[in-house]
């Protein structure tokens, strides 16, 4: 089929390609530094997730610390207008490990796009005792989905969650990535501004005609 012809579906990570990282900002607030660790730094999202949940525990953290955080942060410069423009050109989905819980502020500061992410086990006083994934291996799981229907897929991340997906998609992209990612997958293109990256999708055949 003519690159033209093709059905295209836009699939993006949340956090280090549209916004900030929101575990990162709460580090900042509490001054906790294993905050800071992210998928780029521990690939088995369970892992990552088990410590932090131990950690908001030890240091007696809400769902109302997650909230405020949330709440004032803002966007990746230039992830809103660049998602209006993606979303002028094909269907765009977010594929997210974060929580609808308390990032969905940030949802609505991107101009509201379709997201699928995880959920959270809260206690009655605020306490996260446990996370739901939507589905386990999620994005990659999604990609295929979405090819089955005949979209050319194009799945765009940063972290080593998102290898999943960028290995099923037809079109798998890096945004910003680390240095490490980068070297240890080599394979993928990567860019590191938005204009960049609307080069890139340009060239493989996604335009608005």
């Amino acid at each position: 089929m003519p690159a033209s012809k093709r059905m295209f579906l836009a699939c993006l990570d949340l956090e280090g390609v549209l916004t900030p990282e929101i575990w990162i900002n709460l580090a900042e607030k509490t001054g906790i530094e294993a905050f800071k660790l992210t998928t780029r730094d521990v690939a088995d999202y369970d892992e990552l997730m088990r410590k932090r949940l131990s950690l908001l525990a030890t240091h007696q953290l809400t769902i109302n610390d997650f909230r405020d955080v949330v709440s004032k942060m803002e966007p990746l410069e230039g992830a809103p207008e660049f998602l209006d423009w993606l979303q002028g050109r094909c269907t765009v989905i977010v594929l997210s490990d974060t929580f609808v819980d308390y990032a969905r502020p940030l949802f609505v500061k991107l101009h509201s796009p379709t997201v699928l992410c995880h959920s959270l086990i809260v206690d009655d006083n605020g306490h996260i005792r446990d996370y739901l994934l939507r589905q386990r291996d999620q994005k990659r799981k999604a990609v295929a989905a979405f090819k089955s229907l005949n979209f050319h897929v194009v799945a765009i991340g940063d972290s080593y969650n998102d290898l999943s997906m960028l290995e099923e998609a037809d079109t798998g992209l890096f945004f910003r990535p680390t240095s490490q990612i980068l070297k240890d997958y080599p394979n993928y293109l990567a860019s590191y501004t938005f204009t960049e990256l609307k080069q890139q999708l340009t060239q493989i055949g996604l335009s608005g005609a």
